[in-house]
């Protein structure tokens, strides 16, 4: 008996909130892993339906990060390891190339440390060009020079998350729709959780929710010094003809400042072209319009948003002014194609970023990840977040800790 006793195995019940791209490849990681028996909670009625389905489905290549950050490492896995995925599973990827751009001198030296933190991070192919080469690359485009990433790629993030969904099912996990969570606690050694209208008991939780991060931070009883501030994200997308003045990728040298890229053109799976996006303060965690005032006051309650928004006021006025004015976005996006006209932009679907903010103001750039007793909580994880998804997912298994029986 004792023998049988030892050998018996046990198998870990972890829950996972949250069915964008990286709780999904979270699950799939622990019941591949760790063998667990994973079920996945989302409250919307489909996977991948706020962030993951609502960004530019632009692979990163590790370009912008800094050196050693949590960040470079888990983008440049996250590349290999995304690009082999949509491989087995024959799932739409294209390497079509970044060029960043800089359009006055002004610019080179950022544009030069770029390059160096690109080679840094070991991005393959990376090469400086003057003004003519980087038209050999997009004919339409014109800049004093540029970097130029070549197996920088594009892909279908919300067919991504599906096929991981899927994965979760076919290794004997449950991903429940329609299930937003409604209490946690911790309790003789569980996690216990309503969720819908059902009651879950779970040996560990990890919580990847995206702009509903602070609600079940709060939940967990994790305050912490950092909270989720939103900020929408609004694109053009190029008709017609225009389309074709594009063919991969033309970004800015961003700002070091700040965490956002600034508005560039992205060609999309289906060849589509998207201009932008900015990024304003919105007013709710799912503020999608301006209308949407349902969360003004926690983000406005945090301290670190109005420390911000003191610190960068002039930047936010900006960004709300291209907000609102057609012409400012087309303004941007000809710095880089001058051939373009308001003819050639109209109104596409924008996003809403989940951008973690200090409470001194500070805008956190790298991951966060927080373990509160048996909860792991995933407190930041921006662009590239669905990049480096499948990395990120290893890298919290790592994190939750093995069950002791």
């Amino acid at each position: 008996m004792a023998g049988n006793a030892e050998n018996q195995h046990v198998t870990e019940k972890i829950g996972v909130v949250g069915a964008g791209i990286v709780g999904l490849a979270v699950a799939r990681e622990l019941a591949t892993a760790r063998g667990a028996e994973v079920t996945v909670l989302e409250k919307e009625g489909r996977v991948g339906a706020h962030q993951t389905g609502h960004n530019s489905g632009v692979v990163h290549a590790g370009i912008y990060y800094p050196p050693g950050s949590l960040k470079a490492r888990l983008c440049r896995e996250g590349v290999a390891l995304l690009k082999e995925y949509c491989a087995a599973h024959a799932l739409p990827y294209e390497e079509v190339g970044k060029l960043v751009v800089a359009v006055s001198r002004a610019e080179r030296p950022r544009l030069a440390a770029l390059a160096e933190r690109a080679r840094a991070n070991g991005v393959p192919g990376v090469a400086e060009l003057d003004a003519l080469a980087l038209r050999e690359i997009e004919p339409h485009a014109v800049g004093v020079a540029a970097i130029h990433s070549p197996h920088t790629a594009i892909c279908d993030f919300p067919a991504v998350a599906r096929r991981l969904a899927q994965d979760v099912t076919e290794l004997g996990g449950s991903v429940r729709l329609g299930h937003p969570l409604r209490a946690l606690r911790e309790r003789a050694g569980k996690v216990e959780v309503v969720a819908g209208r059902r009651r879950f008991a779970f040996d560990r939780l990890v919580v990847c929710a995206g702009l509903g991060t602070d609600a079940v931070a709060g939940m967990a009883g994790a305050g912490g010094d950092v909270r989720i501030v939103p900020f929408r994200g609004e694109y053009y997308a190029l008709r017609g003809a225009a389309r074709d003045l594009v063919r991969g990728l033309i970004y800015p040298v961003p700002d070091p400042r700040y965490p956002f890229l600034g508005v560039h053109l992205t060609r999309r799976i289906g060849g589509g072209v998207l201009v932008g996006p900015n990024a304003v303060l919105a007013t709710a965690y799912e503020g999608y319009r301006w209308s949407n005032f349902r969360n003004v006051r926690q983000i406005l309650g945090w301290p670190g948003t109005l420390r911000m928004a003191r610190t960068h006021w002039r930047t936010g006025l900006k960004e709300v002014y291209g907000s609102v004015a057609k012409g400012a976005f087309l303004m941007a996006a000809r710095r880089y194609v001058p051939e373009l006209a308001a003819a050639d932009l109209e109104r596409a679907p924008g996003g809403v970023r989940a951008q973690a903010v200090a409470r001194d103001g500070s805008l956190v750039d790298d991951f966060v990840v927080d373990v509160q007793g048996k909860v792991v909580l995933v407190r930041n994880a921006p662009s590239p977040a669905a990049t480096s998804s499948l990395a990120i997912a290893r890298h919290i298994a790592g994190i939750v800790p093995a069950l002791v029986r």
